[in-house]
């Protein structure tokens, strides 16, 4: 019985991620960010490669969020070679500090292209006629965030991760 219920967790978490990972592609392609960022540096004909690597930073990003008690790099290189601890933490201040750059750059670009698709959502309401009912569907979304994280914290899911 116990297998069952580790099945529909399973289950249910990999249908999340996948929710999840489909909510982030429908984002960036609805803003039409990646076709903006190759207009911009008139590149049309790379656009199969930045699609890539936002679909691979996502997915490798996703996998280093989740096993990242697995892909401690740093902690095998000091113990394999003692002497690499200060090389190796000045190799991640500067990784960190050029991902951080292009890191800003990417969110400040998805704010503002976002905050130009906020004027066309009463365009594509009105077109698909959806009239009434939006603000429920709103509501709705959010107490389910609400409720998803009253009982990640009241879980203590926080604590588990570490």
């Amino acid at each position: 019985m116990q297998m069952v219920w580790w099945c529909i967790l399973a289950l249910a978490a990999f249908s999340f991620g996948l929710l999840a990972a489909a909510g982030v592609f429908t984002v960036l392609s609805a803003v039409g960010l990646i076709p903006r960022f190759a207009g911009k540096t008139h590149s049309a004909k790379e656009i199969w490669l930045y699609e890539n690597m936002v679909m691979l930073g996502t997915i490798v990003g996703c996998i280093f969020s989740v096993f990242d008690r697995y892909l401690q790099i740093g902690a095998w290189l000091e113990q394999t070679w003692p002497g690499l601890d200060r090389l190796w933490e000045a190799l991640g201040q500067g990784f960190l500090g050029v991902s951080g750059l292009f890191y800003g750059m990417f969110v400040g670009c998805l704010a503002l292209a976002i905050a130009e698709m906020l004027d066309s959502i009463p365009i594509f309401t009105r077109r698909i006629s959806f009239r009434h009912g939006l603000g429920c569907v709103v509501l709705a979304m959010a107490a389910g965030k609400f409720c998803g994280s009253l009982f990640y914290f009241w879980q203590e899911l926080h604590m588990v991760m570490k």
